[in-house]
This record gives C-alpha cells, structure tokens and sequence, in this order.
C-alpha cells in the first residue's frame, strides 16, 4: 500500500474583520507552548500571513482525514490566541499588502520577483504519494499529466481577490501563474531526463533555486513522493480526504501503465496549459478539456472518466466508495468556489471570510461561526 500525505496551505485572518494577518511567527509559537501531541506538524510559509499543516504519512484515507482535522484544528486553536482564525480558502477574499516571511531565501525571491513575489499570498493543497523509485516517479508523472486539470477543477475554491468576483473558479491558479516555472510539466521519460530538465532550468538563471521548480506535480526534493501540487486548498477537510486518495490512485495507476509497457499520453504541454486555464476559469461549472484529444466536454462527462480511470486502483486500496461518493457530493454541491459566491450574496467580503472559517472547521467540532464585522 502506497503511503500518502498532504500539506495544507492556509490564511491566518482576522477574527473580527476577516483580513489577514501576519501572525504566521506568533502562531507556530502558541502552537509549539500548547505542547501538543505527536501529529500534524506546523510550519511558516512565503506569507506572514500563512501556516501551512504537514500531515504525517498515512496508510488509509480514515487516518488522513484524522491528521487533517487535527491539523487545521491545532492551527485554528493557536490562531486564537492571538485574536485570528484559521481560513481554507486558496486566495484571501480581503486582502492589502502582505509581509514576506523573513528568512533569507524568500527575501531574495522578494527582490527578484518584484510584484509577483509581494502579491503571491495563495494557498494549495499538496499530496504526497510514495514510490519505490525516481524511476517509477518520473513514469508516474509523465502518465498523470492529462488528469491533473481534473483535480484544479475539483478543489477550485479562490474567486476572491482585492475583495471581488474575479469571474474565475481557481483565481490561485492564476496568481501562482505568474512564477516562471509554474504550471504543465514537458514530458521527462526517465529520472535522468528529469534531472536534466531542472538543471538545464536553474542554469537560466531565472530561478534561484531547485525549489522554485512549480511544476504541477513533481518529483519531492526531500522524501521518495511524487508530489502534486495542482489543486486550490480545499475548503472542507472531507474534500481534501477525497482528492488526496484520488490522487494516491492516480499514482498507482499510472505506476501499473508503467509496468505494463503503455506508454505516457503525448499530449502538448500548450494543450494541458489551456486546460489548466479551463479548469481555472470554469471549475466545475462548464467545460473542461478532454484528457486524450484536448476538445472541450461537459464537466461531469470529464470527472466521471476520471473516476473511471481510477477504479481498479481505487478499489484495491479499499477507497472506491469514498472517492466515488466524495467526488458525487462535490459535483452536486459544488467545490469551495461556491459557498465563497453564495456568501458574497450580503455584498460583504468579510461574510465569505467568515462562512470559509466556518466550513474550515466543521469537521473538526468547531462550527461557531465568529462575528467578521
């Protein structure tokens, strides 16, 4: 069984008023004097006013869903010691000009990238899967390029920016756009095209460093996972859970394609940068582009080959009816982008901060929603 993990990407916001804060520092040390159990660990991000959970490696969606809510409720805990609340949203719907966390490498991003490193407050949900090798990783990465879109669509959950309706589903995507590496990956065809690719990429000079490299899913740096890192953070736990354990199939199965001698889809990496567009404009609501020949279908026709294509791993992990059901409820309810317009019917920003809180934490016990006047 494949092991797998995420990290959540998250705002630290206003308890009043709903705008962030840059209590990122202030937040991990409540978090670390709480003495808290092993679990979920926190750490600073790009922003002050981001905490981003670690998961630990799990072996069944119940235990990952245990490590999320535990996460985000020990980060919403800290949080209100300092007079904030912890928000899953991939953009903050308020915003002003954010502070860069001050260590020594994201100062240097700051002076490089100018504007889009001081706008760049965005919020993704990362899922690590397990592999037995770079090999098998880079395999698996060449396979899953043409789904990942699916997943964007999925978890759209940032229409806000500057307090208004961006019209699109997955305004994140278009902000994290704006790094020079970001977004659909070439084909690599094996662990040594990979490394190539990264070294040809840092000796531009464009990039300070490995990682800079914002490919949609990549090989991690640190442990043997492939990591995708497509999708806006999702706004409620059970979402995540869903998506996570979609993606640890998607894996498996593209690992199997590997193994059986099929050959990774060919698809244009122009192609799959319009489909990210797509999945980033519309999310659920409209078209999205069809994995194998790029034309535009019904949203649901394109989820539903993506489950199918998912089966056998899915039920070989034992996760076929949670992510079949989860990705039902998500079609029929609708991902985060959603609630946040539904909210946004009052005309106030601070109501669809104060609604995502509320969904942030309803599975964690923490349902209150706190007034954001």
């Amino acid at each position: 069984m494949r092991t797998f993990g995420v990290e959540e990407e998250l705002l630290i916001v206003s308890a009043d008023s709903g705008w962030p804060l840059p209590l990122a520092r202030a937040v991990l040390d409540a978090a670390t004097r709480s003495g808290s159990l092993p679990g979920p660990g926190l750490t600073t991000e790009f922003k002050q006013e981001q905490i981003e959970v670690n998961t630990r490696p799990c072996e069944t969606a119940e235990e990952l869903r245990a490590e999320i809510v535990a996460g985000r409720s020990l980060a919403d805990a800290a949080a209100r010691t300092v007079g904030a609340r912890i928000a899953a949203s991939g953009t903050p719907p308020l915003m002003h000009t954010t502070q860069t966390e001050g260590d020594q490498r994201y100062s240097a991003m700051s002076r490089r990238f100018g504007m889009v490193a001081r706008e760049q407050i965005t919020c993704g949900l990362h899922v690590h899967v397990s592999v037995d090798s770079r090999d098998e990783g880079v395999a698996v990465l060449d396979r899953i390029r043409p789904w990942l879109p699916v997943l964007l669509a999925l978890s759209a959950n940032s229409p806000f920016w500057n307090g208004e309706d961006t019209g699109f589903a997955s305004y994140r995507t278009q902000i994290w756009s704006r790094w020079p590496s970001a977004g659909p990956a070439e084909l690599f065809g094996t662990a040594a095209g990979y490394d190539a690719t990264i070294a040809r990429l840092i000796r531009t000079g464009v990039l300070l460093d490995e990682g800079m490299v914002y490919f949609d899913a990549r090989l991690c740096r640190h442990q043997p996972t492939v990591e995708v890192r497509i999708a806006d953070i999702c706004l409620r736990a059970d979402d995540a859970v869903v998506l996570a354990a979609a993606v640890r199939a998607l894996v498996e199965t593209a690992a199997a394609e590997w193994r059986a001698g099929i050959p990774a889809p060919a698809v244009p990496t122009d192609t799959l940068r319009l489909a990210d567009w797509q999945a980033s404009r519309f999310g659920l609501r409209g078209e999205l582009l069809d994995p194998a020949t790029g034309d535009p279908r019904p949203a649901a026709a394109v989820v539903e080959d993506f489950t199918d294509h998912l089966d056998v791993a899915l039920d070989g992990a034992g996760d076929l009816p949670l992510v079949r059901a989860g990705i039902a409820r998500i079609l029929e309810r609708g991902s985060g982008e959603r609630l946040q317009r539904e909210a946004y019917e009052s005309g106030r920003a601070s109501d669809v901060v104060a609604a995502i809180v509320e969904a942030t934490h309803a599975s964690s016990g923490q349902t209150e929603r706190e007034p954001l006047d």
